[in-house]
């Protein structure tokens, strides 16, 4: 590596470009002085090059014959003066911000920190933390994709899963044990065929940039298991790679990604560009901090040392700089065009909007993705909040956006729950939200519908627990959400008492009929579909362990069958997936409207009903003949009628068809008190009572005249 040389570069493309020849290496710094270009060698040693200046504050040079798989880092002459914002320490070993792929992982030692423990504004510390701090390395983009497509499922018609890598395949008995929770195993037919043959039509992926494991996890055990402690935005995690750390990583995830769509399977990234793994001003110096911290932080306006901190973690990126916005875009570029993958789902996206304090809808991140050619024709989810003042903001992204919907979550867990709210709340976030999101243009795909996600109880968990049980993440039970509210089950946990098991099964799937009959895109957490339980743990966050991992030898194969069909029922019937707002206004003389809600005696509700937050009981009907949509033909498109009877009494209740409907006849579809029910049998004479059992959900589709 001696004989090497550093010839004049390119000041772009950022980060490390090989060409088949050689590879240019170009880094972005307003504030460095010099920047050292390190080459690492096989034993870890490092040759040094000085980088050539050039415009717009990027350093860059040109090396012959590195290729894919050479290791690197930089280190950066700059000003060290906390106070002002800067902390260049050339001592310091740093990542590039625009690395395709990172080897190895922090280790705690106190070389990686830029000050001295005890005494944190003093003087630096200048050990070298070259031993201690992972590489980029240098990738070879080429990557056979053949005829690979994308699935480009219309949001209306998408089905989310969300699921994490590791933990999806980790105990799988038919995914080679290599190769478990890995991208490899994430794209073994196993893995691919169960996913097809469940229905779902999109992945959402928990954190796979590089991200690092805390300090204070690793001393008690436990790691930094869902990954929102991001380092690389454009690095694969190197842990899920079952074929190595120097670039394989890139290929197979690409490999994972062609075998998904393959199957007709969409891939979203769960990002999280609003901080990174830095933390605040004690944390370590691994990349940005040393780069040029003022350039990519928010820093307190009259206290530049320390950082402001919207979301939780110690910093908060500054998106105001162009320079920041340049990364966020570029590796969001990157992801869609290099790395073929359909669509992102935004980390407290608020911090994102963040302009000088206050959130703002129109600021220069969602100005430019709007008018950037690639990114604003895939999937975008914002998590619509982060932890600063003003933070939550449910239904204020603006159109192209989606949005987890929190409303709809807490809503649908009080119904079933049994707590006392209004019936319109109920029925505003099963017909898609439109108080939410309709002003604003959107539809009501804008609303992404979720019971359950990776942050809080699994669906099993919360019809068993009422409360958290956190004790084995070390902080004395005193973390994750304290707000489940009591089922009145009559047990917590596990129990052999077979009424309580059945009413426990019964609520699952009455969430689950509830999520996916509801107009918007439904969000399943992976596992909730065959009663995955973390032992009610709601937060776990840092147990990479069997307490998150999905248990395939014990999963639910009644639940999941329920689940199947669910699923085979929304995507088969238009009625229930429709990409335009129901507005219950009847069309033509003596025709409903696409939905119209009733008591359960037949009558048409009233505004006294709606405000009613004791009635627990509502039939719901949806007019299949009422459909504003269309066909590749250009035709309307029909579909059955429906009747919803929702029962969340802990009694059973007898509904009555309005009058115009008892001379029709009307089949059992889905019966959440007796899932094995099949499609079709049963036909009602709704001429009389309909018996509904007690929490239960009741479909009935239209057969004849």
């Amino acid at each position: 590596m001696s004989k090497l040389s550093l010839l004049p570069g390119k000041p772009y493309p950022l980060g490390a470009t090989y060409d088949g020849h050689g590879t240019n290496f170009a880094i972005f710094s307003e504030i460095a002085e010099g920047v050292d270009l390190c080459l690492i060698d096989e034993e870890g040693c490092e040759t040094r090059f000085e980088m050539y200046d050039s415009v717009a504050h990027c350093w860059c040079g040109y090396v012959k014959t590195v290729g894919a798989g050479q290791r690197y880092g930089y280190r950066i002459h700059g000003p060290w003066d906390p106070v002002q914002g800067h902390r260049c320490l050339h001592s310091k070993r740093l990542l590039d911000p625009y690395a395709k792929a990172i080897s190895g992982q922090v280790q705690w030692d106190p070389a990686v920190f830029p000050y001295h423990f005890g005494d944190p504004y003093g003087a630096p510390n200048t050990a070298d933390s070259a031993p201690f701090v992972p590489c980029s390395v240098v990738i070879n983009p080429a990557f056979a994709w053949g005829d690979d497509l994308r699935p480009e499922i219309p949001l209306h018609e998408t089905i989310i899963y969300e699921l994490h890598v590791k933990g999806f395949t980790k105990r799988h008995p038919d995914v080679p044990e290599e190769m478990r929770g890995t991208y490899a195993g994430l794209s073994h037919p196993a893995a691919v065929d169960y996913l097809k043959r469940l229905g779902v039509t999109t992945v959402e992926l928990m954190p796979v940039h590089q991200f690092v494991h805390d300090a204070h996890l690793l001393e008690r055990g436990l790691r930094n298991y869902w990954g929102y402690n991001s380092i690389g935005f454009f690095a694969p995690h190197n842990e899920y790679a079952a074929g190595g750390q120097l670039g394989e990583q890139v290929n197979e995830f690409k490999q994972m990604v062609k075998a998904l769509h393959a199957a007709g399977i969409e891939v979203i990234l769960d990002v999280v560009y609003n901080h990174t793994a830095e933390g605040n001003h004690l944390g370590p110096i691994l990349s940005f901090k040393g780069i040029d911290n003022a350039a990519y932080y928010r820093l307190v306006c009259d206290d530049a040392c320390h950082y402001m901190d919207y979301t939780g973690t110690g910093n908060t990126l500054n998106m105001r700089n162009p320079p920041v916005l340049q990364l966020l875009m570029d590796s969001l570029r990157y992801w869609v065009l290099e790395m073929h993958v359909d669509g992102f789902r935004f980390d407290l996206a608020a911090a994102l909007a963040r302009g000088l304090h206050e959130v703002e809808r129109l600021v220069s991140f969602f100005d430019v993705i709007h008018q950037d050619p690639v990114i604003s024709q895939v999937k975008l989810i914002a998590e619509p909040w982060d932890v600063g003042e003003g933070g939550y903001q449910v239904g204020n992204f603006p159109v192209l956006w989606s949005e987890w919907n929190g409303a709809y979550r807490d809503t649908m867990r009080d119904y079933w729950r049994g707590e006392p709210a209004a019936l319109g709340d109920f029925a505003r976030r099963f017909a898609g939200s439109a108080d939410l999101y309709e002003d604003t243009g959107r539809r009501p795909f804008a609303s992404i519908n979720f019971v359950t996600a990776h942050d809080g109880f699994t669906l099993r968990d919360l019809v068993s627990y009422n409360d958290r049980h956190n004790e084995a993440n070390g902080e004395e039970n005193r973390d994750g959400s304290v707000d489940n509210r009591s089922f009145n089950l009559g047990a917590e946990g596990p129990t052999n008492d077979p009424g309580i098991q059945e009413v426990r099964r019964r609520q699952q799937r009455n969430f689950l009929a509830s999520l996916l009959l509801s107009q918007g895109v439904p969000m399943i957490l992976g596992g909730d579909e065959i009663g995955r339980t973390q032992q009610g743990n709601n937060n776990a966050y840092c147990q990479d362990n069997e307490i998150s991992w999905l248990d395939w030898e014990n999963m639910d194969q009644d639940l999941f069958a329920f689940v199947q069909r669910l699923i085979h029922i929304r995507r088969e019937h238009p009625t229930l997936r429709r990409w335009k707002w129901l507005s219950g206004e009847p069309v033509g003389r003596g025709r409903r409207g696409d939905i119209v809600w009733f008591r359960p005696n037949g009558e048409e509700m009233n505004d006294e009903d709606w405000d009613n937050g004791f009635a627990r009981s509502l039939l719901v009907f949806l007019n299949g003949s009422q459909i504003a949509d269309r066909d590749a033909a250009g035709g309307f498109i029909t579909d059955h009628d429906f009747y919803l009877l929702f029962n969340a009494h802990i009694e059973p209740v007898e509904f009555e068809l309005p009058p115009d409907d008892q001379r029709k006849t009307w089949a059992r579809y889905i019966d959440t008190s007796d899932p094995g029910q099949g499609e079709g049998k049963q036909d009602i004479n709704a001429r009389d009572r309909i018996a509904v059992d007690a929490r239960t959900l009741l479909v009935l589709r239209h057969v004849k005249p």
